[in-house]
């Protein structure tokens, strides 16, 4: 199937991580040039030589997201280098694994800045570009805690959630410019992340890491955990042509794990 996205511009964020780095190959293997945000510098290099060695073109971004004041300066940076944002992927990294209760609001609110602000301040400013041209896609990767909230994880649970709303409503208010926005969520994808999350859980139980991740194996239909590049593969599409009637979404990537309809 052809996607209809090569020669566009992507901006993955986070895109030195698991997810983020199958996200931007999976991308850059459509033809699409990839710009990559990410704070920590080995990772993006990693990330920016994967995609050459498929024959892509990376931009990457040394980005710290909860620097809201760099967002325009990147953008532009993106913009001479690569071409004018088509496609957005909004993927943050999480905060720490912790009860809702009883946290202090100076770590509410540094996470709301870098997870939640930053997503709404980056998409405002490619908006204007992508109105222009009757063309864009927003994919915004949350959690499944946004639908079924997962214990010692009240932060994250709360404030992906908050983006749930914002892209909904968004996707109203530009899907007559030819712009989508959906919201992803992963369910347990074979990542360092989800690795941390085993071993937090494993010591916070006194239980060993093997066990705690075979009982979580055990919950998902699928029997095992998702791949990340099962995962990239929905991001493309849904940021592909062949998606242009597909907005205001929320699409699971989990292998059956959510219980609910």
């Amino acid at each position: 199937m052809d996607f209809g996205i090569s020669g566009k511009t992507a901006l993955v964020l986070g895109a030195g991580g698991g997810l983020g780095g199958a996200i931007s190959l999976a991308l850059a293997r459509e033809g699409v040039k990839v710009a990559l945000a990410d704070i920590d510098a080995a990772a993006l290099e990693r990330a920016a030589n994967a995609i050459e060695a498929v024959g892509g073109t990376a931009e990457a971004l040394l980005w710290d997201l909860g620097d809201l004041s760099v967002i325009d300066a990147n953008v532009s940076r993106i913009e001479q280098a690569l071409g004018p944002v088509d496609i957005l992927v909004n993927n943050t990294g999480g905060p720490p694994p912790t009860p809702a209760s009883g946290q202090p609001s100076e770590l509410w609110a540094k996470h709301f800045q870098s997870m939640v602000l930053s997503v709404i301040a980056l998409t405002d400013r490619v908006l204007p570009g992508m109105r222009a041209r009757q063309w864009g896609r927003i994919v915004t990767s949350t959690s499944s805690g946004v639908v079924a909230p997962i214990p010692n994880l009240g932060v994250s649970n709360a404030l992906r959630l908050s983006l749930v709303g914002w892209s909904k409503t968004l996707a109203r208010e530009v899907g007559r410019d030819g712009i989508t926005s959906n919201i992803i969520l992963p369910g347990r994808i074979a990542t360092d992340r989800i690795r941390f999350l085993d071993e937090a859980k494993a010591k916070r139980e006194n239980r060993s890491v093997e066990e705690v991740s075979a009982e979580s194996t055990g919950s998902i239909p699928l029997g095992r955990y998702g791949r990340p590049e099962e995962y990239a593969d929905t991001i493309a599409f849904l940021a592909s042509e062949r998606a242009s009637y597909l907005t205001g979404s929320v699409i699971r990537v989990d292998g059956g794990l959510i219980a609910s309809i």
